[in-house]
């Protein structure tokens, strides 16, 4: 560990990671290497105990986690993964992802979203979120190589994970044509540059197939889960896309985002702070337990994200799934 890094550890505006339990040491020192769980985001002031400290005894400001917090965030002993979200709605520079890995240790990855330019098919209205014109850019190979997936590579380096396409919900057009829309996002992936680890994650259950997980296969991609209202339960879409089944050493990925049966901005109004968990997702967590277990004694490596809208503290549910596949370990 270079000089800055120490000191982004130590004392990052004020910002310094919570004492861990005994218990959470140990499962993280029990948690197979090559899973990988953490969070979507690490901005949460709620979270302090469970993920920072707090200082003076006042929790650290949503602004100042999200400057200064990644180094806390990444000492945590079950935190080695974090989904970029924020890159969904805009690009970042290289230098801007190489400011974020040099914040954390090297076994640790960022799950990183491609920007919405190239997955939405449409141009939204800024604070309406409704189409505006079509989106020039949709499935544009050249504009995702050169605005996302070059600054990734070349910021991140080694400490890149998955690079995550997420597809909101695609409209009645396209989806009329189901086959052929899979068959487009298949052939976008496959023409992307070669290196980096690429996952496809959709929120229309109408593509989750296994034409589509194998179009994904023969692309160099695989599906990620989303555990989300919109989706089918989380057993019911790995059978579909074949995830359980070692595609020659390609990852499980997985992005746990919403409670079934809930809405975004009602799940973030009950949930808040996001220091406990408020509704229980016990069928979706053993599911994800018995998929990683398999998938790491596969010697396949596991990435699994959790949303605060999960089940209401995402450092909580990572906590509960650690336990849970401790637990498959230990039979």
């Amino acid at each position: 560990m270079n000089s800055l890094q120490m000191s982004l550890f130590a004392d990052a505006d004020g910002v310094d990671p919570a004492p861990v339990p005994d218990a959470v040491r140990r499962l993280g020192e029990a948690l197979p290497g090559r899973i990988h769980l953490g969070t979507s985001s690490w901005s949460f002031p709620g979270w302090t105990g469970l993920v920072y400290s707090a200082r003076n005894g006042k929790p650290a400001t949503e602004q100042v986690l999200a400057r200064h917090g990644l180094a806390a965030y990444s000492r945590h002993p079950l935190l080695r993964t974090v989904s970029l979200d924020r890159t969904f709605y805009a690009p970042l520079s290289s230098d801007e992802f190489a400011r974020y890995a040099v914040q954390v240790p090297a076994g640790f990855r960022f799950v990183v979203k491609a920007p919405a330019a190239i997955t939405d098919p449409v141009v939204r209205k800024p604070g309406s979120g409704e189409a505006a014109r079509d989106n020039p850019t949709f499935l544009d190979a050249t504009t995702a190589a050169v605005a996302f997936v070059r600054p990734v590579v070349e910021g991140l380096g080694a400490k890149a994970g998955p690079l995550v396409f997420q597809f909101p919900p695609l409209g009645r057009r396209l989806l009329a044509d189901a086959p052929r829309l899979a068959a487009r996002i298949a052939a976008f992936v496959a023409v992307l540059p070669r290196g980096p680890r690429y996952a496809v994650e959709v929120r229309d259950p109408e593509l989750v197939t296994p034409a589509f997980a194998e179009a994904l296969a023969d692309a160099g991609a695989v599906p990620c889960l989303a555990v989300h209202a919109r989706m089918p339960p989380v057993a019911e879409q790995a059978a579909a896309l074949r995830v359980d089944e070692p595609a020659g050493g390609l990852p499980l990925v997985v992005r746990w985002n919403l409670h079934a049966g809930r809405g975004y901005e009602e799940a973030k109004t009950d949930y808040f702070p996001f220091d406990r968990l408020v509704e229980e997702d016990v069928p979706s967590r053993m599911a994800l337990a018995r998929l990683a277990w398999q998938a790491a004694t596969a010697q396949r490596d596991v990435f699994i994200t959790i949303n605060n809208k999960a089940e209401g503290s995402a450092p909580r549910s990572v906590e509960a799934l650690a336990a849970a596949i401790s637990a498959r370990e230990a039979r």
